[in-house]
């Protein structure tokens, strides 16, 4: 593996390690204060200067090592995580992010920028902040009442002494004391050229346990031959922690490489003499023991005539309670060890699991699920000849092909499961996106994510992105209101945009909703015949006007600037959606916000469906589309206007469509009652029963794009290769739907939903 290849994945471990710092970062700025929350924050941030100093990265070494240093003031709760700070650090966040990229691209970040956070970092972790908080905790200590010694408590003076048991705890303590270790620690001269420093390593391995240091400076040479960038200091260290030799390694992680390092057990003389008590013979009468309570003068008498028996006494006595106190510390320390072991164990076997994974280059596994899909043809291809050769269909070799099917169906679910990933990523993206529009409009905006775990095609994922982007500038930009408009209505000054994803029905769901304003119907309908895009006198209801807004060119701003005003946003939204197969629906009440929802499969690669027969062709409709299939009676078609019909199912109307006619397969409409209904099911258009000629079965099929391999047709998805070798013509469900109620195919309908 050479130097590129390590550099590459170094940069692949920054987008996980950057994820990390805006996760651990808004669940700070959301109230978390869990102590591993701001830990895994400084790791990320501690992690990516690290590695940048081993490639000699200066810019992304300097900013991190100011951020690293105000993230570890928050660790030592020296610094408050207040809004305001938590504002500073999420724009540091995005400025690591994009020293990161540009170290990767070779491109360069704004440097003022730049300089300013150093400038606000260093302000948050000066002394100053540390001053308060140190006078606050000062009265609390001061509150804290000294023992007061009580009066005589009888008539012969006897006054007692005070004294506190915690005395006595420091000297049960060696019983109960952590492993200590010895470590000698010699840093080499590339240690400090990548970024590290002993002095901070050193730290860092203080506040894993008590512990002290003694520095060797007999390699240090005089002043005329020293030489800057060489390395003369070593320290041994003796530290006692719970920790372990894991925990002690872990502090130098990323400088174990650049230093000789020597990690001794160390057992303790208080240890070693509790595995070997010595044993002390005592001449003791055991019979002065069986007195009752009432016979303490028969003790006293025997003591009083053998003064050893009472020093025996006296001894076992004192025996007993030091072994009581000891057993009483070692049950308390096991009960509070208890949780932390169990901690312990759950965070291991999280450790284990999550380290079970390896990197494969995207591009292998593309080839796979393409063979795959050749896999699934091939085995269909000759399923349909033994069919065709084998009528009785109990040969053995045609059980065999049922089970090649389900075999093959398997490793095509496993396959495609590898591809799968969360929406997470993109969904974190949008909130630096949220935070730097509001910023620059001057709004107060917090984004809500929900579903962030939910997997989709890593293609879809991709692709996501740019949609999500424009469709969040518009929220901010459009939706949402002033701080002084909000409060005017009776609102929070702060505006929430919520970002959802779930899956329903084989699709993945994906919610933009936002509390603003709404759309502002009257001003969109205006625009729209200012733009020629509607005549004056035309009759839309609610729903035609909400989607005027992904016309080409649309947009209400009154002047064109950094956000918005060229109308091309809500275009390319809607263009990438139905080019990813997808569909978006708005629903919008005035005063009280809009909810934007995508439709999108969960995979661009595959898809269930009902393989059917129209006018002598055949289609395959989306499995995902269906809600039942039916025999239309005759008694149960009903002639609607012209040329419309109703079919009757179960005391309700649906409109009957014959797909035939619709893709001008025939020129008039067919008998229904000839031909089987697909009942569909359409996100914004209602059911409808598409009638077809026959069914001939349901089978999984491996999709082609026609756009790529042929052209655009209207009404139709994309393509697939049957088991005959014929090429089947994938319904769009939406497309036909539409046509149904009045609207042409377009050219931009294409984009329908395949799974």
């Amino acid at each position: 593996m050479d130097m590129n290849e390590i550099k590459e994945i170094f940069f692949q471990e920054c987008e996980e390690q950057l994820a990390e710092l805006e996760s651990g970062l808004l669940k700070l700025n959301d109230g978390d204060r869990d102590p591993e929350t701001v830990n895994a924050v400084f790791r990320a941030v501690h992690s990516i200067k690290g590695g940048a100093g081993a490639f000699g990265l200066d810019d992304l070494v300097a900013f991190a090592h100011v951020f690293e240093t105000t993230l570890d003031c928050v660790r030592s709760n020296k610094l408050e995580p207040t809004q305001d700070v938590l504002k500073v650090m999420l724009r540091s966040a995005d400025v690591l992010a994009d020293l990161t990229n540009a170290a990767r691209d070779g491109g360069s970040v704004d440097e003022s920028r730049t300089r300013g956070l150093v400038k606000e970092l260093e302000a948050l972790a000066n002394g100053e902040v540390i001053q308060v908080s140190a006078a606050v905790a000062a009265p609390t200590a001061a509150k804290m009442p000294e023992p007061v010694a009580p009066k005589p408590t009888d008539e012969s003076g006897f006054e007692p002494i005070p004294f506190s048991f915690s005395d006595f705890a420091d000297e049960t303590t060696p019983l109960m004391e952590a492993p200590s270790f010895q470590i000698a620690f010699k840093p080499h001269a590339s240690l400090y050229s990548k970024g590290n420093e002993a002095a901070l390593l050193l730290r860092d391995l203080s506040r894993i346990g008590e512990m002290s240091i003694n520095c060797d400076m007999s390699a240090l040479p005089s002043l005329d031959k020293l030489d800057p960038e060489a390395s003369y200091l070593s320290w041994t260290v003796s530290i006692t922690t719970d920790k372990g030799e894991e925990g002690i390694r872990s502090v130098f992680e990323f400088a174990e490489w650049d230093c000789d390092l020597e990690i001794t057990p160390v057992v303790s003389d208080a240890a070693a003499d509790e595995e070997e008590l010595p044993m002390i013979p005592v001449p003791f009468d055991l019979s002065a023991l069986d007195s009752g309570p009432d016979e303490e003068p028969a003790v006293e008498a025997v003591a009083a005539e053998e003064p050893f028996v009472a020093a025996a006494v006296e001894a076992a006595v004192a025996t007993t309670q030091i072994a009581q106190s000891v057993n009483a510390a070692i049950e308390k320390r096991e009960a509070a060890a208890a949780p932390a072991a169990a901690q312990a164990n759950a965070n291991a076997a999280a450790n284990a699991s999550a380290g079970q994974t390896i990197r494969v280059d995207l591009d292998r596994v593309d080839r796979l699920i393409n063979l795959v899909g050749e896999l699934v043809i091939n085995q269909a291809m000759l399923s349909q000849s033994v069919i065709e050769n084998d009528a009785s269909g109990t040969s053995a070799v045609n059980m065999g092909l049922d089970e090649l099917q389900q075999l093959t169906r398997e490793i095509q679910d496993s396959v495609m499961a590898i591809r799968a990933q969360p929406v997470k990523p993109v969904f974190q993206r949008m909130s630096r996106i949220v935070r730097e529009v509001a910023d620059m409009i001057g709004k107060q905006i917090r984004l809500v994510t929900e579903g962030e775990n939910t997997e989709v095609d890593k293609t879809v994922i991709d692709k996501l992105a740019e949609p999500l982007t424009h469709m969040i500038r518009n929220a901010v930009d459009h939706g949402i209101e002033t701080p002084e408009k909000r409060e005017a209505a009776g609102k929070n000054p702060e505006g929430t945009i919520k970002l959802s994803a779930k899956h329903r029905s084989g699709r993945i769901l994906i919610e933009l909703q936002d509390d603003g304003a709404g759309i502002n119907r009257e001003r969109v309908r205006q625009k729209a015949i200012d733009n020629d895009l509607i005549a004056a006198d035309a009759n839309l209801t609610d729903e035609e006007i909400d989607n005027l807004i992904f016309a080409p060119g649309f947009s209400t701003a009154d002047k064109i600037s950094d956000i918005s005003g060229r109308g091309v946003g809500m275009d390319v939204v809607k263009r990438s959606i139905q080019a990813l197969g997808g569909r978006i629906n708005i629903s919008s009440r005035p005063g009280h916000g809009s909810t934007f929802t995508m439709s999108l499969p969960l995979t661009l690669a595959v898809l269930d469906g009902m393989v059917v027969t129209v006018a002598g062709q055949t289609l395959v409709v989306p499995l995902t589309a269906i809600v039942e299939t039916l025999q239309p009676e005759a008694k149960n078609i009903h002639s609607f206007g012209a040329n419309q019909r109703l079919i009757s199912i179960r005391n309700s109307f649906c409109p009957l469509v014959d797909v035939g006619r619709v893709l001008n397969f025939r020129p008039t409409q067919a008998d229904p009652v000839e031909g089987v209904a697909l009942l569909v099911e359409s996100e914004g258009g209602g059911q409808r029963a598409l009638m077809v000629d026959a069914i001939q079965g349901q089978r999984q099929v491996v999709i082609k794009s026609l756009e790529a391999n042929y052209t655009h047709v209207p009404g139709i998805a994309a393509a697939t290769i049957l088991g005959d070798g014929r090429v089947a013509l994938i319904l769009d469900v939406d497309a036909i739907v539409s046509a149904s109620r009045g609207q042409p195919l377009k050219q931009e309908m294409s984009l329908a939903a395949t799974g």
